[in-house]
């Protein structure tokens, strides 16, 4: 493994072009550590059906053996990149570091696996690099690209399983989903009242479908994740009530809502999405939580699309529960 990281050094330009490289001159960003090389992800995202300037979380996945990517690898450095390196670090003079290092590089890149930095292959395509996901950084799997630059030519899939792909950025698209807080509303809106059903339901203003596209410029390579409501599971937070429906999830309707606003006259009635509290909360109060499932799917710019784990994100309303006392005569 190469554990002198080309990164370390002075930032260098992103070489524009085809197959793989930037339209316009960028900087390459990244680091070194733990005897990995890795790059700053250039990977692109935008958001469609973004609900505006209400809170918004990040979904979990339902598939506890699923995660978005950790890392993977994309198109980095051109041949006189690398070269560009290996002279910055030699212009390093602290304690004949810089030729330790340099050495290290050439050994990997000039005279090694290597011939002469692939010069000879300039415009023809570009080392890749380990980009780790910055959500993710901390993760075990973000461990899992360890190998150090690597050459791929133009118009080439590499073999590597962790390379870009349009499945990769829409599981990293997964990642950036800005779903609205789960916020309930619900009839009555103050207290509720002992064995008087509580009415719940979703503004369909603000839960529809959301989408990010990610995208790697240069690469031709876009993937867009969307995420659709699909169903609203309620835990009143106490043993002793009833949740309508019995499984305690409301499910979307026809016309795209989920649970029925509460309509004047309707208090007796079992509502299509609720809860009925059979026991006064006394001083305190009920945890209502209220959790929405998103199903997710994809689409690329190759054509290939598919479904990802459904996400969920959820909320907790502090519910107070009255008891009306009646005297008989």
């Amino acid at each position: 493994m190469l554990v002198l990281g080309l990164l370390s050094t002075p930032t260098l330009a992103y070489a524009g072009g085809k197959g793989g490289r930037a339209d316009k001159r960028s900087t390459v960003k990244g680091g070194s550590g733990n005897g990995k090389i890795t790059v700053q992800t250039r990977i692109q995202t935008t958001t469609n059906g973004n609900p505006g300037t209400a809170k918004t979380g990040s979904l979990s996945s339902t598939d506890s053996n699923w995660t978005p990517p950790a890392c993977w690898y994309e198109p980095a450095f051109s041949p006189k990149e690398i070269q560009a390196s290996v002279k910055s670090w030699r212009e390093v003079g602290f304690f004949g570091l810089g030729d330790v290092v340099g050495n290290v590089l050439d050994s990997y890149y000039k005279d090694g696996k290597y011939k002469n930095y692939n010069l000879d292959q300039q415009g023809k395509g570009m080392f890749w690099a380990a980009a780790i996901n910055p959500k993710r950084k901390d993760d075990p799997e973000a461990n899992s690209c360890d190998k150090p630059p690597f050459w791929v030519p133009d118009n080439t899939t590499p073999d590597e399983p962790l390379a870009v792909s349009p499945k990769i950025l829409a599981e990293y698209a997964y990642d950036e989903l800005p779903v609205p807080d789960t916020e309930i509303e619900s009839a009555p809106g103050g207290k509720s009242t002992v064995n008087l059903p509580t009415w719940i339901w979703l503004d369909k203003a603000r839960f529809k479908p959301v989408s990010v596209t990610a995208s790697l410029p240069g690469t031709g390579l876009s993937a867009t994740t969307t995420a659709t409501p699909a169903a609203l599971h309620l835990d009143p937070g106490t043993d002793d009530a009833e949740v309508h429906p019995a499984s305690g999830d409301c499910p979307l309707s026809a016309d795209k809502s989920i649970g029925t606003p509460y309509t004047r006259g309707s208090a007796d009635r079992s509502p299509p999405c609720g809860v009925t509290y059979l026991r006064s909360s006394g001083g305190g109060t009920y945890p209502l939580r209220a959790t929405l499932t998103w199903n997710i799917t994809w689409t690329s710019t190759t054509g290939e699309g598919s479904t990802l784990p459904p996400g969920t994100y959820g909320d907790t309303k502090d519910v107070t529960v009255q008891e009306i006392q009646s005297v008989n005569r």
